[in-house]
């Protein structure tokens, strides 16, 4: 592996760091307070994300979007980690799931959203059913030339400013191992469908203006157009999109971890307590080692997860090994930066605080530490089982 970045990969860095110090983080206090973004806000960073040519980077160069590589496209989510979701996710970049589209969905769905028109949310998780996905009781029945969708996702990210669900429902039964599960497939319903309401769930300490939210249907009733790919091949379109979800929250993690160091040592070079600064005693300054360490590590194994994505040899386990390492890594990082701070840390004063509250959703959504472990394990010890 390369460590080295091409003349264009620096290039990017630099202008997604610059966006994000000049165009975000001057707002995050103001959603911090009123936990949202402003409609006005809003618009004027997708705009201006727009022109920079840096919304839908994701998204193949053929249908207008950036159409980078795996190691840019995470350079990007890392320096945009360093902001809060509410705002960074301003900075679209449409599920890839959408790329599954064909016909008519492709100009009513992918290529709108391509171009910062439509907005995109995706309605996986439910309240008896984490991350045992198959085990969902949202079902979508086949009448006619219509499916008829009944249940409930909850802790469904953004949903409240999007415009379409990508929607993931059981339609019936298979054995698989001496098992029965359900079979998965995936959906593109509009927000106003009848029979399809949207509720803001419970207030979280993660991301404030970042909201989660409810979703209900009830004899919600879609054309079968608006079907996602095959039928009962909802899981492996699912699994597509997972490994890219996680690699980007090791990416966001990768970067708001970089913040907060750089916010820690600031603290520890400028504070001054027994006529030194406070960086200079062992206490303080063997954490701000670990921390870098970490770090390092966690960015590490992201890029070469990355890399190995763009060589077509990325597995699970790549996935999980980078977003559980940087995951727990800013977890760790973020709370020594709360006592390197001492009681500022805590203040609502400093963004310290908020660092180490939005952390802790990492290890929890697109599939928790336990989960990413469960991964790596079987994986280790698939080639041994008789």
């Amino acid at each position: 592996m390369d460590f080295a970045l091409t003349d264009e990969q620096r290039m990017i860095v630099e202008t997604v760091r610059k966006f994000v110090t000049t165009e975000l983080e001057p707002h995050e206090d103001e959603v911090e307070r009123l936990d949202e973004v402003p409609p006005g806000l809003a618009e004027q960073i997708r705009g201006k994300a727009l022109e920079a040519g840096l919304y839908a980077a994701n998204m193949p160069e053929e249908i207008g979007g950036g159409g980078l590589d795996a190691v840019s496209m995470t350079l990007v989510e890392r320096e945009l980690g360093r902001a809060g979701y509410a705002l960074q996710m301003l900075v679209a970049r449409p599920s890839n799931i959408l790329q599954a589209c064909v016909g008519e969905q492709r100009d009513r769905y992918l290529l709108p959203t391509v171009r910062g028109e439509r907005h995109d949310c995706l309605a996986m998780t439910e309240p008896g059913a984490g991350s045992d996905v198959r085990s969902m009781s949202t079902r979508a029945v086949r009448q006619g030339e219509d499916y008829v969708l009944d249940g409930t996702k909850h802790f469904i990210s953004h949903a409240d400013a999007a415009d379409f669900v990508i929607l993931f429902a059981a339609t019936g039964t298979e054995e698989h191992q001496g098992r029965t599960r359900n079979r998965i497939t995936a959906f593109l319903v509009d927000m106003d469908t009848p029979g399809l309401t949207v509720t803001r769930g419970s207030a979280c300490v993660s991301h404030r203006g970042y909201h989660q939210c409810e979703l209900s249907f009830t004899g919600c009733r879609i054309p079968a157009a608006q079907r996602l790919g095959e039928e009962g091949k909802g899981f492996e379109l699912m699994g597509e999109w997972l490994g890219a979800s996680r690699l980007s929250v090791a990416a966001t993690s990768a970067g708001r971890a970089r913040r907060v160091l750089d916010l820690a040592t600031g603290w520890a070079a400028e504070r001054e307590q027994f006529g030194q600064s406070i960086g200079r005693f062992q206490g303080i300054g063997f954490p701000l080692a670990d921390m870098a360490t970490e770090l390092e590590a966690a960015e590490l194994l992201t890029m070469r997860a990355a890399w190995k994505l763009d060589a077509g040899t990325m597995t699970d386990r790549d996935a999980a090994m980078a977003k559980l390492y940087a995951s727990e890594a800013l977890g760790r990082i973020t709370d020594r930066a709360v006592q390197v701070f001492g009681g500022m840390g805590l203040m609502a004063e400093l963004p310290i605080e908020r660092f180490w509250r939005d952390a802790r959703v990492e290890r929890i959504w697109d599939g928790t530490s336990e989960i990413q472990r469960h991964i790596i394990s079987r994986s280790l010890l698939r080639p041994l089982d008789s």
